[in-house]
């Protein structure tokens, strides 16, 4: 087969790589995305687990995703529709059930069940995260600077670039001086454990829970451990949910952010090829000029980009990537410890402390949070550490069938339930963990909501070894990467190549394995794709 010729070649068709081919098609490259599954959007995809159930994959809820792409890449007129969750959350506890959402004094009201104090705190916690969160998230949108002193051989800088990221650096302290003296409590926030902040916060444990899910949430961490308090930040950041650090659900799946960027990206001229399995990255001259696939086929392109883990790079440069990159990406830490599980229910749950009449109720709409106090939650990671399948599973569950009534047959429904701590490699040595995971979650829900696994239709149960096979996450890990803090910002992937360029000429990275890091935002697809216009 001749080989074909393009402007790029994109490697991946996650949704950080089709909103790099958008950007880039818009500037009239031609582009050619390559996806190894036959299903263009990575891990933001929507699939039916039997006839008229459909299911949100492996991601499942959006907020992250950058109001700019939405905007640049025209989501919206290409189908792309957030649907608003109220309530936002409700979590069941043994002495009541606790609803959140958008309304501060419905929030209050349902705080002050299991403490009034808490319920006077919760909403000045609020708009301190928020005020840090709108500080941090400019930050977020645009590429980090290159700020520690390495040497040349590492990488050649010129005065100008060395200039540039300084004035960035200046910009970023710049913008933490807003902060004035909340400063020191926000470092803590950005680099500290959110365990003691929730506690000096708050003393109900059903709220300290509630929260301590967004700091632990694809994290191979307990809430004590240093940097969970940038996760809890990190997923309160974004807007695409109606508010910032709202989360809600797209019509049709997760898969409709990723259809929408598709078509868009094909009316702007890009070209798609699915089940591809790229097995290697050409380079000649110290370039990258194109891939082969692992059935021999071969594609040429002035310029490449990988939409993966920065450690899948690595392997399809093979002995072409200089030692001291590779030796630097093979120390990126990818553990995980979350398992997705998918179902199909003949009926929604009907909660204790919720019941409800109809097809569904309050309690139904939002994330539902399945977990037991902060102690069982350090407990449930040491017992992952040292290879035990959890025995009080935390869940995060959610039914987008209440809202979206797309998603299955009338009076049915689909839940997704996102299960820490799970540890890698389970089904290796226990074939039966896929079902003995799923009775544990099964379990854990009927004790709030009876009569639950008699509505089990059909499970699919991803452990992290099988988001690692099927989506090409290494180690399962959903972020590409831990969102620890030496693999943040300017030391993302590694430091000193923050910017989404290679060692290797011609060769840029745009997975969520670079800066800002995981969700489905879409700013590493827009910010390599920045990167390679700036090089043209």
């Amino acid at each position: 087969m001749p080989e074909q010729s393009d402007d790029v070649l994109i490697v991946g068709g996650g949704h950080n790589g089709l909103c790099c081919a958008g950007y880039l098609a818009a500037r009239g490259m031609r582009v050619r995305v390559l996806e190894r599954r036959a299903l263009l959007g990575g891990a933001c995809i929507s699939e039916e687990i039997e006839p008229g159930f459909t299911v949100s994959t492996a991601s499942y809820v959006v907020s992250l995703l950058a109001d700019q792409v939405v905007d640049d890449l025209q989501l919206r007129a290409h189908g792309y529709e957030v649907l608003a969750r109220q309530p936002s959350s409700f979590t069941p506890w043994r002495d009541g059930g606790l609803f959140l959402g958008a309304n501060a004094e419905e929030n209050r009201r349902q705080i002050s069940q299991f403490s009034q104090q808490d319920a006077e705190a919760f909403g000045r916690y609020e708009a301190w995260l928020s005020r840090i969160a709108s500080v941090l998230e400019p930050i977020m949108e645009g590429p980090a600077p290159d700020i520690l002193p390495l040497p040349d051989h590492w990488r050649c800088q010129s005065a100008l670039q060395r200039i540039r990221n300084l004035f960035k650096a200046w910009q970023l302290r710049g913008r933490l001086s807003v902060l004035g003296d909340e400063l020191p409590a926000a470092m803590e926030l950005l680099l500290g454990p959110a365990r003691p902040m929730l506690e000096r916060w708050f003393e109900s444990d059903v709220l300290r829970c509630t929260l301590a899910s967004d700091a632990i949430i694809g994290a191979n961490a307990p809430p004590s451990a240093s940097g969970t308090g940038y996760v809890l930040l990190h997923h309160v950041m974004g807007s695409a949910g109606g508010a910032r650090g709202v989360w809600g659900y797209v019509r049709g799946g997760m898969g409709g952010i990723t259809q929408a960027m598709s078509a868009s990206a094909s009316a702007r001229g890009v070209q798609f090829e699915t089940q591809v399995e790229v097995a290697q990255i050409d380079v000649e001259n110290g370039r990258a000029v194109g891939v082969r696939s692992a059935d021999g086929r071969s594609w040429r392109a002035s310029r490449v980009i990988v939409n993966a883990p920065p450690a899948v790079t690595a392997r399809l440069l093979g002995q072409a990537a200089p030692q001291a990159y590779a030796d630097a990406v093979s120390r990126i830490d990818y553990s995980s410890a979350s398992a997705k599980i998918n179902l199909s229910l003949s009926h929604a749950p009907n909660f204790l402390v919720a019941p409800h009449q109809g097809s569904s109720g309050d309690a139904h709409r939002g994330t539902i949070h399945i977990s037991p106090p902060l102690e069982q939650i350090e407990l449930g990671w040491a017992q992952a550490m040292a290879g035990a399948l959890p025995e009080q599973p935390i869940i995060e569950m959610t039914i987008p069938s209440a809202v979206d009534q797309t998603l299955a047959p009338e009076g049915a429904h689909v839940a997704q339930l996102f299960v820490q701590y799970v540890p890698y490699g389970s089904s290796h040595s226990n074939p039966a963990a896929r079902e003995q995971l799923l009775a544990a979650c099964v379990r854990a829900i009927e004790q709030h909501a009876p009569g639950f696994g008699a509505s089990v239709r059909k499970s699919q149960v991803l452990l992290p070894e099988d988001l690692e096979s099927r989506f090409g996450l290494t180690g399962g890990n959903i972020f590409h990467g831990a969102m620890s803090l030496h693999q943040l910002f300017s030391l993302r992937p590694v430091p000193g190549w923050s910017d989404h360029r290679t060692p290797v000429m011609g060769l840029y990275l745009c997975g969520a394995g670079c800066h800002p890091g995981g969700g489905v935002s879409g700013l590493p697809g827009r910010h390599a794709a920045l990167a390679v216009i700036a090089d043209s």
